[in-house]
């Protein structure tokens, strides 16, 4: 069975969207919880999940690989899926998770589009259906069997962004990595926020510092500098 862990920080405006959509394009009989673990939310994040019945809220510090670690040792599962609170997966994306372990693929994601009609970001969606390491990314989701995360160790937590590329890259070098050709749609917010050129810059930006050997101090530090 599947344990569905999202990390949330402020999302009020799309949590109940997201948890709604989850139950509606799953079978119950895969999913073992639906985890949401926040990180100290201000606003009513907690409350609104609260009145999900079947959904098991717990607080954490700050942080995604923190928050994501303590959902993954509260789980039940033996399959985790680690979803971001404003991506939305494709309908049987339980069957579909199954199916691939079940074929001895134990990590993997989906292929990804985003909310916009962007030419570019329209581009990097199309890009995300190839098993290219390059093209992964946390928005694209992490099916991982939890026999295989806890053997890796979990995601790091010194790296207050850029955890999910750390553990993909771990999944990459051991050869457990598949791309499941069904779409999860997520949010170009960000986008929206800091503009298309200026985000994707940066981003390519802190991609090449860490190929370059940046550590997760210096690579927060410039992610603190350009965009929070």
């Amino acid at each position: 069975m599947i344990s569905i862990i999202v990390p949330i920080l402020n999302e009020s405006e799309g949590i109940a969207k997201l948890l709604t959509h989850l139950t509606d394009n799953s079978s119950r009989k895969n999913i073992s919880e639906i985890i949401v673990v926040d990180g100290g939310s201000t606003d009513n994040s907690k409350e609104i999940v609260e009145s999900f019945e079947n959904v098991k809220l717990l607080i954490s510090e700050k942080g995604r690989a923190k928050q994501m670690n303590l959902g993954a040792k509260h789980s039940t599962g033996t399959i985790l899926y680690f979803l971001h609170a404003d991506s939305f997966p494709p309908k049987n994306f339980d069957a579909l998770i199954i199916n691939e372990v079940n074929k001895g693929n134990n990590a993997g994601c989906f292929k990804m589009k985003f909310d916009s009609k962007h030419w570019w970001l329209c581009s990097v969606g199309w890009l995300t259906r190839f098993n290219w390491r390059a093209c992964r990314g946390g928005d694209q989701s992490q099916f991982i069997t939890k026999e295989l995360f806890e053997e890796i160790g979990g995601y790091d937590e010194n790296y207050v962004i850029y955890e999910d590329n750390i553990l993909i890259n771990e999944l990459y070098n051991r050869k457990q990595f598949v791309v499941i050709p069904e779409t999860i749609q997520t949010s170009a917010r960000l986008y929206k926020k800091h503009g298309v050129w200026k985000l994707q810059y940066h981003f390519g930006m802190i991609y090449f510092k860490r190929w370059q050997g940046a550590n997760s101090d210096e690579l927060f530090a410039y992610y603190k500098k350009h965009l929070c």
